[in-house]
């Protein structure tokens, strides 16, 4: 987990493709529109609002966030489906604070290992502007509300009450993913 523009969607996906380590995918549900270069299944799961409340009335969301955005009301979800088995498989999940609290809550304490990937603001900031740039109808105003509330969302006292303490800079990608693909193979 991390602000956005930290870097954990390329860590993910590199770590992912490395193939040295024996992890699943778990990929997130979403109601925003899909971005350009993104693949729906891939990134996120993407759902429209009736979907949504269909998996509502069926029991099968494990979280749920929605944030109000300058476009709109858009949800970020966990479901209970096909892609959980975890007496068989360990996972790399992209997720938020709040996403890993409930999932926390849901699965228990000793289920979850958060790793938290951290990046000075600045860097963020250009990278989330410089992506945003490449988009078909960038979204500036929707990229300075997220930034702003990623800053509150995961501040360090908010980090500290639940519990996460394993912190990777990623001001070389490389060296970040080497130092968290060795700590996941330790700590598997």
């Amino acid at each position: 987990m991390g602000k956005s523009s930290c870097g954990k969607d390329t860590i993910y996906k590199r770590i992912l493709s490395e193939k040295r380590l024996p992890l699943k995918t778990l990929v997130s549900y979403t109601t925003r529109p899909i971005r350009d270069g993104e693949t729906n299944g891939i990134e996120y799961y993407f759902l429209t609002e009736q979907d949504l409340e269909n998996l509502k009335q069926q029991g099968k969301i494990i979280e749920l966030r929605t944030y109000h955005t300058v476009h709109g009301p858009w949800s970020y979800f966990t479901v209970n489906d096909h892609q959980i088995n975890l007496s068989h498989y360990h996972y790399l999940i992209i997720g938020t604070l709040e996403s890993y609290l409930a999932l926390q809550q849901y699965f228990g304490k000793d289920c979850l290992v958060p790793l938290y990937i951290d990046l000075d603001p600045g860097e963020r900031l250009q990278r989330a502007l410089d992506r945003e740039r490449m988009q078909t109808e960038p979204k500036y105003s929707e990229l300075c509300r997220r930034f702003l509330a990623d800053e509150a969302d995961f501040s360090r006292e908010h980090l500290e009450q639940a519990g996460i303490h394993n912190y990777f800079t990623n001001h070389d990608l490389d060296c970040c993913i080497q130092e968290i693909t060795a700590w996941i193979s330790q700590n598997l």
